[in-house]
């Protein structure tokens, strides 16, 4: 079976079923800084047009089928059913071969086993969804890693963190002067960091909706970086680019984690004035290593380059 990293999602655009243009975004005709999309059958599409979607699906792979398939470098492609009814549809199309995965909206357990009896297919990958009002809890929460752990866990990507749906829950709206971080959602994300993260999986941050504020977009992908999450939904393809370069690692990231990981280092050891303990780093430093891999490392300030590139040949 293959596998997926989650550092490959870099910034997730959704795109609503129903577009005419998925075909060349697909082909990397369009966006071609584009890692990973999903194209959606729910909440982008109105259940009137729910027929007209699922036909502009089909057309789609089918598109892809006579094109001889994807192509190497383009983005990850994703499919988010409506529901689990959906899914058992689509889990048996052919053409789900050019399909990556499955992107599983409003998880919880009342609906895991409906979902696992839907996605049959070994081949297709799962994005489970977190994003009702069970995931304030961190007892449920704990509950739902299990399950997930237990059956479908070589499968997951990662689990996509919904913001907006759970700030609907709670009968909010983002705040246009702050980041999700100063919201009850700053709470969610930390806690699931902690009990999702601490069971293995990883974890994508909520979409940034408000195209005026940039800077705030900024603010909030480092925070989502501090709390160790992989990747970031997009609204827009202007914040492509944006939330793909913040996830570049800094070049004393990368050359701690490469001595960290050196078969010769020493139990403990200090590096620019910072304790490291490969025993206890030994994740931070794996994970850093791969995110360098898929996004590659930050342009080092003019003052740090001679510092740098002497740390650069100390790592190797």
């Amino acid at each position: 079976m293959k596998t997926l990293s989650p550092y490959a999602l870099g910034a997730t655009l959704y795109m609503p079923a129903t577009r005419e243009d998925i075909l060349d975004v697909v082909l990397h005709k369009k966006l071609p800084e584009l890692r990973s999309m999903v194209v959606c059958l729910e909440d982008a599409v109105a259940e009137i047009d729910v027929e007209t979607a699922l036909g502009n699906l089909h057309k789609l792979l089918l598109s892809i089928d006579q094109q001889g398939g994807r192509t190497e470098d383009g983005p990850m492609l994703f499919v988010r059913p409506r529901d689990s009814q959906m899914a058992a549809v689509l889990n048996d199309w052919p053409l789900m071969v050019h399909v990556d995965g499955f992107v599983l909206p409003k998880l919880s357990m009342s609906n895991l086993r409906s979902w696992e009896l839907a996605v049959t297919n070994p081949d297709i990958f799962l994005m489970p969804t977190l994003e009702t009002r069970e995931v304030f809890n961190p007892v449920a929460m704990v509950e739902l890693g299990a399950a997930l752990k237990q059956n479908l866990d070589s499968r997951i990507i990662a689990l996509r963190i919904g913001g907006n749906d759970l700030l609907g829950c709670l009968g909010l709206r983002r705040n246009p002067a702050t980041t999700l971080y100063s919201t009850p959602m700053g709470y969610v994300i930390q806690m699931l960091a902690g009990v999702m993260g601490s069971q293995g999986f990883s974890l994508t941050a909520p979409v940034f909706e408000r195209l005026a504020t940039p800077h705030l977009l900024m603010e909030e992908l480092d925070l989502d970086i501090a709390h160790g999450l992989v990747g970031k939904t997009a609204i827009h393809p202007s914040q492509i680019s944006t939330i793909q370069d913040s996830l570049r690692v800094s070049l004393e990231d990368l050359n701690c984690a490469k001595l960290m990981l050196n078969e010769v280092a020493p139990a403990v050891f200090n590096h620019n004035d910072t304790m490291c303990e490969p025993a206890t780093h030994y994740k931070w430093a794996t994970n850093i290593l791969e995110r360098a891999k898929w996004h590659g490392v930050k342009q080092a300030e003019p003052s740090q380059t001679d510092q740098s590139i002497r740390l650069a040949e100390a790592g190797r």
